[in-house]
């Protein structure tokens, strides 16, 4: 029908305004976050765009559930102000009918939502997670001070001091570095030079020229060994994943049927922002009833309550699930089907204008509505 195809026409246009609106807020609120922490050194400058990149890509599915029932928030308000969707009802259509237009703008934002939700994020976030590691052993790796006596590594109980230390190559002058090994047996090095590097999935300490002594303190067996180059393995950089510590970075396959609740959430999680982007959207049509002559917005309040109470009942629930006190099913269900029995009494009701609300309410809980 024509007033279907103007209507998604509408809300398209509409909800590319919201959604870059929302991008842009979101975003800027982080960049500004991320350069704060830049300045103060906590964030490496060169970082600050791919760390951007990747909390706004784990944002988006979140976006595109706001975008869609803001949008049809917007557009549909709008008819009740301007006495269109009045003029419609009084011709004795009904507010349901309403419903199959905004499904069909809702679905592929639901279907956009579950590809992020069951591919894409798994994959980014565990790119962001290795990437976060990565930068936090260059940030290690470049915590040089000149002077000081620092401790290098987890283990063996690495002591270094660098006599000069130039930032911009970051090259090491004159450098003591002492170990301690299981046995107790201790290594004195000297080197001329001094650099660390972060190879293979290696950190690395790169000397040159120096010496290498070895022994047991109180003991007068010391060896001595001059070397030309000598690499020191501080640490690998841990793979990630640990399925328990970082379960949205498992694939999507690997959650289903798993008897693990931390991974039973983590579905529940991934299948209901798709459904919510519908089940929202539908609920969106009577909570955009407007009186003109009142001029008053309490549907705003409405429908921001009925959005928290969706978003925190499936907080509460997964965590629920997470913690063993619920199964999949009875955790993933119960919210969705409240939130769609309320959108469904909620259109009877506002199929019914002229009626005061209590009594369009009694009415409708007995399916008198049309």
């Amino acid at each position: 029908m024509i007033y279907q195809r103007n209507f998604i026409k509408e809300l398209s246009f509409t909800a590319v305004g919201i959604f870059v609106v929302l991008l842009a807020v979101l975003v800027s609120t982080q960049a500004i976050n991320l350069l704060g922490r830049a300045a103060d050194g906590r964030v490496a400058v060169d970082a600050v765009a791919a760390l951007i990149g990747f909390w706004t890509l784990g944002m988006t599915p979140l976006l595109l559930v706001l975008t869609a029932y803001i949008s049809t928030l917007t557009v549909l308000t709008r008819f009740w102000r301007d006495s269109e969707m009045s003029v419609w009802l009084s011709c004795g259509l009904s507010l349901r009918q309403w419903v199959r237009p905004v499904l069909s703008f809702a679905l592929p934002f639901a279907a956009l939502v579950a590809a992020m939700q069951l591919s894409v994020l798994p994959w980014a976030e565990l790119r962001s997670r290795e990437f976060a590691e990565i930068l936090k052993q260059k940030q290690e790796l470049s915590m040089v001070e000149a002077g000081e006596f620092r401790t290098l590594g987890k283990k063996n109980g690495r002591v270094y001091f660098v006599e000069t230390f130039d930032t911009g190559s970051g090259i090491m002058k004159n450098l003591f570095l002492r170990e301690q090994d299981d046995k107790g047996r201790e290594n004195i090095i000297f080197a001329k030079e001094g650099r660390f590097s972060l190879t293979d999935n290696k950190r690395t300490l790169e000397l040159t020229q120096g010496y290498r002594y070895g022994g047991i303190p109180g003991e007068a067996d010391y060896n001595q060994v001059s070397f030309e180059r000598l690499n020191l393995i501080i640490s690998t950089t841990p793979k990630i994943i640990n399925p328990i510590d970082h379960r949205r970075t498992i694939p999507t396959a690997k959650l289903i049927g798993s008897d693990n609740p931390q991974h039973r959430a983590e579905l529940m999680w991934r299948l209901s922002l798709p459904l919510a982007a519908l089940i929202l959207s539908i609920l969106a049509v009577p909570l955009s009833y407007f009186n003109p002559r009142t001029g008053h917005t309490y549907n705003i309040l409405f429908a921001i309550g009925f959005f928290l109470i969706y978003q925190n009942g499936l907080t509460f629930l997964r965590n629920a699930i997470e913690n063993g006190n619920l199964g999949f099913w009875t955790g993933f269900l119960p919210i969705h089907i409240i939130m769609l029995a309320a959108a469904v009494i909620l259109l009877r009701v506002r199929s019914m204008p002229a009626q005061p609300f209590a009594q369009a309410l009694k009415a409708a809980l007995k399916g008198r509505a049309s």
